[in-house]
């Protein structure tokens, strides 16, 4: 009888021994945004005046950390996209690729009406003054058809090799000795700005991997060497992801530290931030939950509850790209088909960003709003088209909304300059939609796997699967989620 007990008793804590195990990588994570929120408000609260190249100093820990993840970034996008499609025939790679974009444009466009709906309710900017709103930020004189033209250009890039650092950029130049003269008329240059052009690595990987696919018997010695390189880039990636409490800590602090007076912020822009949480909060828990359980008849909180880390790690980095390697290890754990992980995140983390499009659309409004300017039918058509736009163009990087952000006030006639109204906010935006973006990238992988799994048990019999040779680092890390 006492044999009994012990057995008994003991299985508890070997089952939260298993589950302590699985998820602490979680609970430092969570525990280093708690506590770099928490440091930030001690160091600001403390008589000090911190400068600038204190706070670098204070950040750099978790500059290390972003540098490292941003470093996976090409290698594991290209070699995960070539080998996913590489593994299914072309049909198969079609079925995946247009569930996708489905769900990928759904989403979009039901995040950009939720966000006209609210900004068009609350009104957050409705009998406020301007004054002196305005921040200090760089716009650049930019049309909606340029960028629009840009996000094109950007997808057949004329060399890969400099696709991986470089983008593709309109630029419009006034004449010279000439005012007032509208942005028509400017003339039109182009260049070659700093940053991986995601859009055309994307393109060409697909591409490469139909290729091969096609190719099948004489393509296999290259396919394994993607599959190699997939693999490699995600152990890797298994020992620069326990790095993440220290950098996810340290980014926070350094932010908090960055913002010159919370109560000002609050008095100017707290509707405005407060509209735009709640749309957040309503997107990604209510119409993003109600779309998966009428395509799945499942429920997605046991799902989110499992990606506490890769959330974590959204927030804390504020770049939905380098978080992409994190969000590939935590959904090939969960047991989703390695082929549909590793293409649906990185072109979801490229082209899918329902958080970045609700924000353009209740900042555009918001704008027009202060300036007590009426928006017709027409032009609230307009802006939730060209925001759903501008959220496909934005980058996998902080703050990338701002940039496209120009485009949408174009639209509705905003000078350039209105953006920096809201950049006191925009850095804690970013990270909430970030994270919203992530995790609908990551139930869209699991839905678009829902829907795909009939056809890819019986793509088994044909190909061999990416996760029959999988490391031991990852067979271990599946075993640890199914406990």
């Amino acid at each position: 009888m006492s044999n009994s007990y012990v057995t008994t008793s003991s299985r508890p804590t070997a089952r939260w021994k298993r589950f302590l195990k699985s998820n602490l990588l979680t609970f430092l994570t969570i525990i280093g945004v708690f506590g770099g929120t928490a440091l930030g408000l001690i160091l600001k609260k403390s008589e000090h005046q911190w400068t600038e190249r204190e706070v670098m100093y204070i950040q750099y820990p978790g500059d290390l950390f972003l540098r490292m993840l941003k470093c996976l970034i090409v290698p594991l996008l290209v070699s995960s996209i070539t080998s996913a499609i590489g593994a299914l025939d072309l049909s198969m790679s079609k079925k995946i690729a247009f569930r996708s974009i489905i769900y990928y444009f759904t989403t979009t466009v039901c995040a950009v009406i939720l966000g006209i709906i609210l900004v068009c309710t609350i009104r957050p900017g409705a009998g406020q003054q301007m004054g002196d709103m305005k921040g200090k930020g760089t716009t650049r004189n930019v049309l909606t058809a340029d960028t629009l033209l840009d996000l094109i250009r950007n997808l057949f890039p004329p060399n890969i090799v400099q696709a991986t650092i470089f983008q593709f950029r309109t630029i419009l130049v006034p004449p010279e000795n000439a005012t007032n003269v509208p942005l028509q008329k400017y003339k039109i240059t182009s260049e070659f700005t700093q940053g991986t052009n995601v859009l055309g690595l994307v393109m060409f990987s697909v591409v490469l991997g139909a290729t091969i696919g096609k190719m099948r018997e004489k393509g296999r010695p290259l396919q394994e060497v993607f599959e190699t390189l997939s693999e490699a880039m995600m152990i890797i990636t298994s020992w620069v992801i326990w790095m993440s409490p220290l950098g996810v800590f340290f980014l926070v602090a350094a932010k908090i530290l960055e913002i010159s007076s919370f109560a000002e912020v609050i008095a100017q822009l707290g509707w405005y931030f407060g509209t735009v949480m709640l749309g957040l909060m309503l997107h990604g828990f209510g119409t993003i939950s109600v779309l998966f359980f009428l395509a799945t008849r499942r429920l997605t909180f046991g799902y989110i509850a499992q990606m506490g880390q890769v959330l974590a790690t959204a927030f804390g980095t504020g770049s939905s790209s380098a978080t992409m390697p994190i969000t590939i290890r935590c959904l090939d754990g969960m047991g989703i088909d390695p082929r549909v992980t590793r293409f649906v995140i990185p072109v979801g983390a490229t082209i899918n960003m329902d958080g970045t499009a609700l924000y353009e659309a209740v900042a555009a409004l918001f704008i027009a709003q202060l300036r007590g300017i009426s928006l017709t039918f027409g032009h609230i058509v307009a802006v939730s088209v060209t925001a759903t736009a501008a959220s496909i163009g934005a980058a996998g990087i902080p703050q990338a909304g701002l940039i496209t952000m120009v485009m949408v006030l174009d639209t509705v006639g905003l000078p350039a300059e209105d953006v920096t109204i809201i950049i006191a906010v925009d850095w804690l935006l970013d990270r909430f939609r970030t994270t919203i973006n992530v995790m609908c990238d990551a139930l869209g992988t699991i839905l678009v796997n829902f829907l795909s799994k009939n056809d890819l048990s019986g793509e088994a019999h044909n190909h061999t699967d990416l996760a029959a040779a999988e490391p031991h680092e990852l067979v271990e890390l599946r075993q640890d989620c199914k406990e």
